[in-house]
């Protein structure tokens, strides 16, 4: 899979948002240390904007930038032979983000999402405005020899299939630890938590531990989060 397979398997931006918000409240539960998790979401990142991240530990990571004008999607996978430090280039892969459009050009610029030489950190780039039917990408010639060149299939596996059996496959092997399916269904499904939902995803936290995530997140019912 390369971002064109992700652009068509991606649900639109409200879709997207809802859906990265509960799994960021998933890990939360499952991983009370925010260090240690992979998915995040932060509803008061800037002014006007939301962003879900993730990050796995060993160099890959992925952000989605809200903004009023849509939403950006950057990905970097560190073993990509696209990745501006494996392919030799001073920037970005051809074609990546040369697409962009003004609405969203900050956030290729934007200092979270750079190196030290202020080079953007990405193999994986899509945006849509709010306006837009499907999810944008640019023009590009992928590496031959790889089956998933820009990381995108390694990188976004979540977020294509959002199946409450493959959070529960990502946590057996992630973590270690098997959550209560029907628990893991009730948050990706946005019900509101109970010391019980807690308890059945993770013994080892309460509900009352997480309150400052819940408000972070956003999650329904929850005020809004503090920038971390």
């Amino acid at each position: 899979m390369t971002v064109l397979d992700l652009a068509r398997r991606l649900p639109g931006i409200a879709d997207l948002r809802e859906h990265c918000r509960a799994l960021a409240m998933l890990e939360a539960v499952v991983s009370p240390e925010w260090a240690s998790r992979y998915y995040s979401f932060n509803s008061a990142w800037a002014p006007g904007q939301q962003m879900a991240s993730m990050r796995d530990g060993s160099g890959s990571e992925w952000s989605i930038v809200f903004s009023a004008a849509g939403a950006y999607i950057r990905g970097f996978d560190h073993e990509s032979p696209m990745s501006p430090y494996a392919s030799g280039k001073d920037g970005p892969w051809p074609g990546v983000v040369d697409l962009v459009p003004a609405a969203f050009r900050e956030f290729v610029a934007e200092p979270a999402f750079c190196d030290e030489r202020r080079t953007p950190v990405l193999t994986v780039c899509l945006w849509r405005g709010n306006d837009d039917d499907r999810w944008q990408t640019g023009e590009i010639e992928f590496p031959e020899g790889r089956t998933d060149p820009d990381g995108a299939d390694a990188l976004f596996g979540l977020l294509t299939d959002r199946t409450p059996e493959a959070y529960l496959s990502f946590a057996e092997d992630s973590y270690e630890m098997a959550p209560d399916l029907a628990a893991v269904t009730d948050i990706l499904g946005h019900r509101p938590l109970t010391a019980g939902l807690v308890h059945a995803v993770n013994p080892e936290v309460t509900l009352e531990e997480l309150a400052a995530d819940v408000a972070e997140i956003g999650y329904p019912g929850a005020a809004q989060g503090r920038r971390r």
